[in-house]
């Protein structure tokens, strides 16, 4: 894993690009995390006392009783930070103006909250109309479950999601990870973007992007409302098989770890059969088509358990792939940030840390050949940039500092 150092200097394609961000937690920073990465200013505007709630998911050790914020590392890197209470009408009026110069407004307050600040999407328009304002929340700004808590791990469960995730005969499984989150904050970029194309025209005009957690997580989750309508049956879970293709399963090794396997196509089944020394299976009844394959899965998986069983996560790894055969380990993150593929190709890298030294996360996605995103700066502390963005508003060092006493910032 290489450590990088920052290019704050670099020219990047999103440059020019300003982008106001008052969300909280984790949808709304993936979004503006991927502008940031790319070019845009991304400033963080938080709450003078406490900040953004992201900074607070801590890890403690004895080495930092205070904790580390590890998410607030990774997800707020290439950002600034100003401090403001939008509580205050002092505080309103600075972002107003803020707002004239920004071409991206992004919130994840309960819908209508926005509406009780004064700073309603028609407020803000009216100040700047090329304005992009990016609404994000659990359920979308309209119907009825709209001032509902919309915390990602609701979505993940009315979704669908937790209903198809984990074993027949176990509960539904909800995600270890922010996954809702996460895929908003994907499409979030992605429709952001696709908004400021459309306002950087010349008769282009700003708008409102109502972005929910629950429909990009649906979005993903395949067909299965037309196979419900086709077959009328709820689809069982399957654990780490799947129900249009055998064999597809994970498989523990002799030394204790686990290898994935997917053979979802005739030829690489054989090709398995062929590997694993059973080429008599390939003209067996029960395995010579993947139907078939379906219904005697069990026994399939017992065969293929047998023989990878045998030997190490190493050995296995190095004799399938010598047979051409689509099997791959499966990775704690200790095995991960060592693998060949993920250092050369710098997948993980390491960031410079006033704290920690460096810290690793992932590098900068996806690659462009030309316009490449860069590393220019690390996390920010609370307020590391407020007087910096101020500034660029006309307020001098003794207004600051006036604002500052008062509290407004």
């Amino acid at each position: 894993m290489h450590a990088h150092s920052f290019e704050s200097d670099a020219s990047c394609p999103l440059d020019g690009i300003k982008v106001l961000d008052l969300s909280r937690l984790v949808a709304g920073n993936m979004l503006s995390l991927l502008l940031a990465d790319f070019g845009a200013e991304v400033i963080k505007v938080e709450d003078p006392v406490g900040g953004d709630t992201l900074r607070h998911w801590k890890e403690y050790t004895d080495e930092f009783p205070e904790g580390i914020s590890a998410y607030w590392k990774v997800y707020a890197r290439n950002k600034k930070s100003m401090t403001l209470d939008t509580r205050r009408s002092e505080g309103i009026e600075l972002m107003l103006r803020l707002v004239e110069t920004a071409d991206v407004f992004i919130e994840s307050f309960r819908p209508g909250t926005l509406e009780k600040m004064g700073l309603a999407p028609d407020i803000l328009l009216a100040r700047n109309p090329k304005l992009v304002i990016v609404r994000v929340s659990g359920w979308g700004q309209t119907g009825p479950y709209r001032n509902q808590p919309g915390f990602g791990s609701l979505v993940e469960a009315m979704s669908g999601y937790a209903a198809k995730n984990g074993y027949e005969n176990l509960p539904p499984m909800l995600p270890n990870l922010a996954l809702a989150d996460m895929i908003a904050g994907l499409y979030g970029a992605f429709s952001t973007m696709v908004a400021v194309r459309a306002a950087a025209n010349e008769s282009g005009k700003g708008q409102i992007i109502d972005l929910s957690l629950l429909e990009p997580l649906l979005s993903i989750l395949g067909p299965d409302a037309v196979l419900y309508q086709l077959t009328n049956e709820v689809p069982s879970r399957t654990g780490n098989r799947t129900s249009i293709a055998a064999p597809r399963n994970i498989y523990k090794t002799k030394d204790g770890h686990y290898l994935a396997l997917s053979a979802s196509i005739q030829s690489m089944t054989e090709r398995l059969f062929e590997a694993i020394g059973r080429p008599e299976l390939i003209s067996d009844p029960r395995f010579m088509t993947n139907s078939d394959r379906l219904n005697h899965v069990e026994e399939l998986d017992r065969i293929i358990q047998d023989y990878v069983g045998r030997y190490t996560q190493a050995e296995n790894l190095a004799y399938f792939r010598q047979s051409a055969v689509t099997i791959g380990p499966v990775y704690d993150i200790a095995q991960l940030i060592e693998d060949e593929h993920i250092v050369e190709r710098d997948i993980m890298i390491r960031m410079p840390d006033q704290q920690l030294g460096s810290v690793p996360m992932h590098n900068i996605i996806p690659r462009l050949s030309g316009t490449p995103g860069r590393l220019r700066r690390p996390a920010p502390d609370l307020g590391e940039n407020t007087f910096e963005i101020l500034s660029t508003i006309h307020i001098d060092r003794a207004q600051f500092a006036a604002l500052k006493e008062q509290g407004v910032v």
